[in-house]
């Protein structure tokens, strides 16, 4: 569905308390994994009663839990991304492309999606080199210190971007980690510019990173194809010369391939 479709829903299609209900889930974030009900009420500016409600609904589905007087997220509500990418063949078409990329440049490779203002990982490859960056699938980072979340922010529109911006905590993972807006701002931009985004040990000391968007056939980004290796393999000329020619030749077979 295009922008321009979305604007031609009527106020009658629109169901508030779905769309409010999934505001809800997407409260929780990898820095706020559990929190309480005047929590959750404060983070979306709804009232207790009505979060209690959603969050007792998401609870009785499975798609939630309780304890005591926190509330967090089932890994069942990755069912709802893993459905909607399944639906678009993306997992089917990238995985065998991703192990032939793992396996020409040894390092290795990852499919990462945004999800509020983190970037949760749906598909990994591992190299047989004896040190492999350890991130699962399913497993979540803050997009505004990782080369796939910049990819993916920056092609957000602009509006949606300047919103994240706004609201955003840019948190000091390491003593690298961009924490200036305005460079972040300029981070972005720079990879809507180039197609790409490198990051040099800001998530982690001595890791490096660098993501290309995967494409529709009509040029919707779906996602960022990732390769991250250790500093002390590669560093950012090496990674912009080797990797990045073999990543985008990658990313352009799996939007053949959907």
């Amino acid at each position: 569905m295009t922008a321009a479709d979305t604007n031609d829903i009527s106020d009658r299609d629109y169901v508030n308390s779905l769309a409010r209900g999934l505001e809800v889930i997407c409260a929780f974030t990898r820095t706020r994994p559990r929190m309480t009900l005047s929590e959750i009420a404060r983070a979306t500016g709804m009232t207790r009663a009505t979060v209690r409600r959603f969050l007792l609904t998401l609870v009785r589905e499975g798609y939630a839990e309780k304890d005591d007087k926190v509330f967090s997220l089932k890994p069942k509500v990755l069912e709802l991304g893993y459905s909607a990418l399944s639906s678009m063949g993306i997992l089917e078409v990238a995985q065998p492309i991703m192990n032939d990329l793992s396996k020409a440049l040894q390092e290795s490779v990852f499919c990462a999606v945004l999800t509020g203002d983190d970037v949760t990982y749906i598909a990994r490859t591992t190299s047989d080199r004896l040190v492999n960056v350890s991130i699962s699938v399913g497993g979540r980072a803050p997009a505004h210190a990782v080369s796939t979340g910049r990819v993916l922010l920056a092609a957000e529109p602009v509006d949606s971007m300047h919103r994240y911006l706004d609201r955003v905590t840019l948190q000091p993972i390491t003593p690298y980690t961009v924490t200036s807006k305005v460079k972040l701002r300029a981070e972005i931009e720079n990879a809507r510019l180039t197609g790409y985004s490198m990051v040099d040990q800001e998530l982690e000391i001595g890791l490096g990173s660098i993501s290309v968007p995967i494409r529709s056939a009509d040029g919707r980004v779906l996602a960022a194809l990732n390769v991250c290796c250790p500093s002390s393999r590669t560093d950012l000329d090496g990674m912009r010369t080797k990797i990045l020619p073999e990543l985008l030749q990658a990313s352009q077979a799996i939007t053949r391939g959907l």
